[in-house]
Formats: C-alpha cells, structure tokens, sequence
C-alpha cells in the first residue's frame, strides 16, 4: 500500500506526474489503479488503496497528465490557425502569436496554477463563453482566445495596453480603475506581449 501527500502549492498536473513516475517504480505486487482527491485544507492525496470516499481514479491516458503534460507546438502547426482566427476576429495575426507567446510559449497543454488551460491561457468560464469544447485542442483555444481577445479591444475601445491588461486580469478591475492595475504581474504580462509584439511585426509579414 502506498499514500503520498502534496501540498497545493505545487501544481497538480506536476503533482500527477510524480506520482505516476512513483506508482510506476513500485513493486509489481502494488501496481494498479491510482486514486486522489484534495482535502479542505489543499493537501492532494494519492493512493493505490483509496480508504476514503472522496478518492477518485486518476486517468492516466488524460493527456493533460503524464509525461504529455508538456506539448510545444511548433509555429508552423498552427499558424493555419492563427491565420484564421485573426482574419474572423479582425485581430492582427501578430498580436495572437505575442498573446501565445507569453501565455504559454506554444505549450497546447499548459495549465497554471489557477486553472487557465491551454496556448492561450483560457479559464473555464472564458472557455464556455466563448464555446471551447476543449482548451487543450490548438485550434479550439486559439479561435477562442482570439475572440476573447477581440471582446477586449472592443471594450476599450481598441486601446491595447488597456486590452492586453483586462485579457489578464479581467475587464471589470480594468473598467473601473480606467488603467492598468497596479499589479505587477499584470504590468510585466502587458509589456511581454507588447515586446513580442513588435518583434513578431518586425521579423514577420504576419505569421
């Protein structure tokens, strides 16, 4: 019997990912299913004997896990993608290659730690919004994203700096303050996209 406990702090997709590499170099006798769940007070839990109801199996063929849990896509893959997105959208092509960029530097299967999945960086609810069946297909996200994208500039009125920080934070927080928060996370998100941004329009014709 074996049980192993993370504390949330470290990101559950991480987190499955050890305790597969950990089940997988356990004697033979101990293999088989591996379950989780997380406690109140954030502590995930697994085990190959769920003793506790609140156990469920972990589905380790789920790409979003395992050693798939880090899948960078090359450009040329999904500049298709891009492309149309952006010629939908009304988006210039550059400026969602920046916004993927920064958000997941390519990665289709990216999932931070609050929950925001996929190339660029969608949370559950913008997901629905903008009807993405699945975050972590490329050209789902990417449509998705674009469109999420395009709700910001016409919010604020084709201001980027102003768009780029709503994408981010939220456009309620950025409606109300007229500006960017004074978040440095944010700060630091809307001047990485800018700086891709400009290199993408200097280097590229487009994508």
């Amino acid at each position: 019997m074996y049980i192993i406990y993370f504390m949330s702090s470290v990101t559950r997709e991480y987190i499955i990912l050890l305790s597969l590499i950990f089940f997988s170099l356990a004697p033979v006798a101990a293999k088989g299913e591996i379950y989780t769940f997380v406690d109140q007070a954030g502590v995930v839990h697994f085990s190959n004997v769920p003793n506790d109801s609140r156990y469920k199996p972990v589905n380790k063929s789920d790409s979003r896990y395992g050693l798939r849990s880090c899948k960078i896509i090359p450009l040329r893959q999904c500049a298709g993608h891009i492309r149309g997105a952006a010629r939908r959208y009304g988006v210039d092509p550059c400026l969602v290659k920046a916004v993927i960029k920064t958000e997941s530097n390519f990665n289709c299967l990216a999932v931070s730690r609050k929950g925001a999945k996929g190339l660029m960086q969608l949370m559950p609810g913008t997901a629905r919004d903008m009807r993405v069946r699945n975050p972590f297909n490329p050209k789902d996200n990417i449509f998705g994203g674009t469109r999420y994208l395009r709700k910001m500039l016409d919010i604020f009125n084709g201001d980027l700096k102003l768009a780029l920080a709503a994408y981010n934070s939220g456009p309620d927080r950025v409606k109300e303050l007229g500006r960017i928060p004074r978040i440095r996370e944010t700060i630091n998100y809307v001047n990485r996209v800018l700086r891709h941004y400009r290199q993408y329009k200097k280097y590229s014709s487009g994508v």
